[in-house]
Formats: structure tokens, C-alpha cells, sequence
């Protein structure tokens, strides 16, 4: 007689209440859904790629897509081949059958439906045929059972078990195979996130689905421990995604593999705490070093996690024993559940080693490149970098809308955030505060009366924006107080002065300052002759900075200062102001 059958139904006849095969099965788990609707779903556009998936009904309640079943020894190997493929998702995981309950797909297999016809044939117990040889699988251990099998480990096995779990970011503790506390409240919590009851003591089967995914992430990322004898420097390295590239001291550069994205950067250079801080604001200046982000520095180290929508990167650096030595390792946010993986492996293993420093001369390089550290890294620039002047004791600076115009953000002499708290297009006028307060060698004394037409005058300016390191004077004339068309506010000067030095202070020969400079083209006007520019006058600046709340300062000097004090009191008060996207 033909008969549909279910295996419970095949298990009644075998008088078995727990069977499986003989083999123990394991799947890999690629998704679980709340609702049944959205399992079904997701189970059907896996089907479509794969011709082993099955769904159940876990025992939280949610609704699990796995493939499989495979032997456990095959499942880690399948899980790396498809995570580091991309045809499943990569916070995929080994698990067997324990919290498996109500099978729901194939659809076929959903209790209530009936199951495909089978050939098989009910037969009278009596007769005792030849049934096919099966082995009851033991039930999931109870806690007892679990210590029981526990005890067993050796010393590896229960280091295995702490460093896997760190891997996961479950335990931060030694790897000393001790199981106290801290590893009891560690394995709780990896059962409590992956659907087990959270008794503090993993069961075998837990033990065994734990190391298997955590040996198919190293299998995945090509985890090994790297040595740079050059650099006195060894690290664990995801060699899988990156490579070694070439040397640039003080850099050792492994760039991405296989199209990942990721680049990991060693640092290795002599010096001390001076060194540190110097390569602590170089790195900022480094389009792969997002100006947002939590930055951390004291005399020993620093550390660097800056992130923005494009770019996310890792910086860590220490000075010991005359060197300093660090990385710097970079990826796309979007692989930031990868990156949760890779990175504790890289903190934990990084160490200086050696008494030996990356030799600055050990690739050939030019002075230019040696001495900014830059070697093979793209710095970021601004959009445009303008004068401006302090005009108080705090560090307030004035300088032209046209450097803070669209910026994202608007930087002093690189290294300090500005807002702007004042602008006024009619004038030319901004007025900037900065983030910290600044303590200037020098801000403006502003002059009180006119100046005699044709007097000798001197524009402090960064000439040539941010190519150098300091801004310069610039000498011309006074050829009017007003503009072409007369009108008042405005000097008019004769001056070789460039785009640069917009904002820029002019100075009288005492040192007074006269005005700020004006840009020299604006949109839609006419080209003026080379040598002519404009400044706003004293006056109208003063203005705005008392509308500010800043009170300006009144020059009180009458005699013309030396070439060394004109310098002093005009370049001690100029300032760069960066305009950044």
C-alpha cells in the first residue's frame, strides 16, 4: 500500500523518539526574519541561487533561512567561500540543529501540508524488517552535562574558546584558558546574542559553533602574524585583503587585494614625544583622516578614529625608547560590520619590537617628500585658502566673505576651527572666532586719521595661499581714499599683490593698519590693470567689529617703524584662513 508519510510518523514506526543519521549535521545560518511572511520571502530568493536551502522556526520565535545540511568539518570551508564571495551576507554563521523547530521551508515541509509522496511502505512491526541503521543523537546537554564536558578541555581548547570570543567582541580579558567571571558573563552574553539560553557555560555543540565560525573568519580574512624586522614593528595582518607594497619612510604601505578597500599603513620613524605630536597633526592633514571623528592624545600616544561618509580610518601611535611607531589603517564605512572584526585583531596584536626604526634613507627620496612625511599619501587641500589678521588679544581675525564663502568648515593657520560670526558682502568683511582661544604674537592697531596720498605702504599676505609656510610683505603706494567712482570706504592702492593675499592687513609705515585688502576681481566687473587693488578702509572695518562686540584697537605709534618691527607687527598678525569642503 502506498502511503504519504511524515518523519515523525517514519520515527513511530522505528519506535525512536530522537533519531538523525549517523553523521552529525551542521547548516549555515544566512538570515533570520520576525514574521513568517518575510522568512518565506527571503527563503525564496535564496532558492533561487542555491539548491540547499531549508527554513525553521527558531526557538526565540524568529524564523531562520539556512543552507545546508552539511558534515561540520565541510561547513566552516563553505561558510568562508561564500562570505569571502559575496553571495551571502557576512555576519553568516555555522550552527547545527538545536534551536531548530517547525521546519517551514521548502513549502512542502510546513506542518498542516502534505509532504511530497514517498515510496515508502508501513509495514507491521511484527515482521521486523531490516530497517536502515540509525544512531539517537543525545539531547542538548543540560548545564551539568556541559561543565561535565567542559572539564574535558585542555589547556588550548579553553584558550581557543576565550579567543574566539574576543575575535566576536564578547571577551576583553587575558587568554589564559581561566574561566572566571569574566569569561562566565562573556560566554552568557554570546549566548544570549545568538539565541541560546544565557547559563554562563557553553554546551559542545556551542563550544564547536563558536570555533568553527571563528576559524572560517580567519580563513576568510587570511589572518596572519607579520614581521617588519625594517620597521621594528610585528602586527596580525588580514593578508587576504592586503598586501605588501613598497617602503616610504617613515611608511610601510600594504595596499588593497581582491578590490577590498582596505589599506593598512605601519608607521616607524625615530624620535619622541616631539615626533608624536608632529605626526599626529600631519596625519590630520591626510584626505584618508576625515576631519570628524574622536581624536585622543597625551605625551605617550595618540589615537585617531575619524570617519565621514566617503572614508573611515584608524590611527595609533606611541613613543618609546627614542622611536615612534604606530599604524594607520583605512576602509569604506560601508564594510563597517568587517571592519568590527578585522580592527580589535590589529589593536591587539600590534607591537614595537627591536631597537631598530624604519631608516629614512632606505628608499631614495627628496628632501621635499622626507621632510613632510607625505610619501605616497594624497594630503587633503582646501578649496581655498585666503589672508585674514587678528584684531584682538583672543584671536578674533577679520578677513574677506570670498575665503568663507560655501565652506564646510573654515580653518586658522591650518590647525584651528573658525566660525564665522559676522559677514557683510556690501563691505567685503567677515570676522572669525576660533574654536579655542588663541594667544596672537601680534593683532591690529588700527589707524586713527588719513594718510598722506602717495605714502608707502605694505600689505602682509600669504601671496601664494597655502604653497607656503609663512605670508610676506608686500610694499606699494596709496593712490586714493576712494574708489574709481568715488566711492568712500574704499583705498585705492598701487601694488603687485596676489589672489593669495586678499584679507590680508595693509600697514602705514608706523605699523598702523590702514584697512583690509579687498579681492581684486570681482564677478561681472571690469578688469582692472595689474598693480591696482582696493582695500577696505580702517574705518568701515572698525565699524563691523564694534557691531561684532569686538572692540577695536586705536594705533597710538607716530614714528615710522624699523623694517624689523614692520615685519614683527604685520606678519605676527597675519593669519591663513583655509575654506574646506
Amino acid at each position: 500500500m502506498r502511503l504519504r508519510m511524515v518523519v515523525l510518523a517514519m520515527l513511530a514506526v522505528l519506535g525512536l523518539s530522537g533519531v538523525a543519521m549517523a553523521q552529525q549535521q551542521a547548516w549555515v545560518q544566512v538570515e533570520a526574519q520576525p514574521s513568517l511572511a518575510e522568512a518565506e520571502a527571503r527563503a525564496r530568493d535564496y532558492a533561487a541561487e542555491f539548491p540547499n536551502v531549508a527554513g525553521y522556526q527558531l526557538s526565540s520565535g524568529w524564523y531562520a533561512i539556512v543552507l545546508g545540511p552539511y558534515a561540520p568539518e565541510a561547513a566552516a570551508g563553505t561558510l568562508a567561500d561564500l562570505r569571502s564571495s559575496g553571495a551571502i551576507p557576512r555576519d553568516s554563521f555555522v550552527t547545527d540543529d538545536a534551536t531548530h523547530r517547525q521546519q517551514f521551508w521548502p513549502v512542502g515541509a510546513i506542518a498542516g501540508q502534505e509532504a511530497p509522496a514517498t515510496d515508502l511502505t508501513v509495514v507491521d512491526p511484527a515482521v521486523q524488517p531490516d530497517l536502515p541503521v540509525v544512531e539517537v543523537m543525545p539531547a542538548e546537554e543540560t548545564v551539568q552535562e556541559a561543565k561535565a564536558s567542559e572539564a574535558a578541555l585542555d589547556a588550548d581548547g579553553r584558550k581557543a574558546l576565550q579567543t574566539a570570543m574576543a575575535w566576536y567582541g564578547f571577551y576583553e580579558g587575558g587568554i589564559d584558558g581561566a574561566f572566571g567571571p569574566g569569561t562566565r558573563n562573556s560566554m552568557a552574553a554570546w549566548q544570549e546574542a545568538n539565541g541560546f539560553e544565557a547559563t554562563g557555560v557553553l554546551t559542545t555543540k556551542q563550544r564547536d559553533a563558536l570555533v568553527a565560525n571563528y576559524k572560517a573568519d580567519q580563513a576568510e580574512f587570511g589572518f596572519a602574524s607579520v614581521s617588519e624586522p625594517e620597521a621594528g614593528i610585528e602586527i596580525t595582518l588580514p593578508l587576504a585583503l592586503v598586501q605588501f607594497d613598497h617602503y616610504e619612510p617613515p611608511f610601510v604601505h600594504y595596499t588593497e587585494k581582491a578590490n577590498s578597500g582596505l589599506r593598512v599603513i605601519l608607521i616607524s620613524e625615530p624620535g619622541n614625544q616631539d615626533s608624536l605630536s608632529g605626526l599626529y597633526d600631519i596625519l590630520q592633514t591626510l584626505e584618508v583622516v576625515p576631519a570628524q571623528g574622536e581624536r585622543s592624545k597625551n605625551d605617550k600616544n595618540f589615537t585617531i578614529n575619524a570617519v565621514s561618509d566617503r572614508v573611515q580610518s584608524y590611527a595609533y601611535a606611541e613613543a618609546k625608547n627614542g622611536m615612534v611607531k604606530g599604524y594607520l589603517v583605512v576602509w569604506n564605512p560601508a564594510d563597517a560590520e568587517r571592519m568590527s572584526r578585522i580592527l580589535p585583531a590589529l589593536k591587539s596584536s600590534f607591537r614595537g619590537v627591536g631597537d631598530k626604526a624604519l631608516d629614512p634613507g632606505l628608499v631614495p627620496m627628496d628632501d621635499a617628500t622626507r621632510s613632510g612625511l607625505l610619501a605616497g599619501m594624497e594630503v587633503k587641500l582646501p578649496k581655498l585658502s585666503r589672508s585674514g589678521f587678528y584684531v584682538d588679544a583672543k584671536g578674533s581675525v577679520v578677513t574677506t566673505v570670498e575665503a568663507v564663502a560655501q565652506c564646510g568648515r573654515v580653518t586658522i593657520d591650518r590647525a584651528t576651527e573658525a566660525r564665522v560670526v559676522a559677514q557683510d558682502q556690501a563691505s567685503g568683511l567677515a570676522i572669525l572666532q576660533p574654536s579655542t582661544p588663541l594667544a596672537p604674537r601680534a593683532f591690529a592697531q588700527f589707524a586713527a586719521g588719513s594718510v598722506r596720498l602717495g605714502s608707502e605702504v605694505a600689505v602682509a599676505g600669504y601671496s601664494y595661499e597655502d604653497k607656503l609656510p609663512a605670508p610676506v610683505l608686500t610694499f606699494g603706494t596709496l593712490e586714493e581714499e576712494k574708489g574709481l567712482n568715488g566711492e568712500a570706504g574704499l583705498s585705492r592702492l598701487a601694488a603687485p599683490v596676489l589672489a593669495g593675499d586678499a584679507g590680508g592687513p595693509v600697514l602705514d609705515g608706523t605699523g598702523a593698519v590702514l584697512g583690509m585688502l579687498l579681492p581684486a576681481a570681482v564677478k561681472g566687473a571690469k578688469l582692472l590693470p595689474d598693480g591696482v587693488a582696493f582695500a577696505a578702509q580702517a574705518g568701515v572695518v572698525t565699524q563691523a567689529l564694534t557691531a561684532a562686540g569686538i572692540t577695536p584697537t586705536t594705533a597710538t605709534a607716530t614714528d615710522l617703524a624699523t623694517p624689523d618691527a614692520l615685519n614683527a607687527a604685520g606678519l605676527g598678525m597675519t593669519v591663513l584662513v583655509s575654506c574646506w569642503e
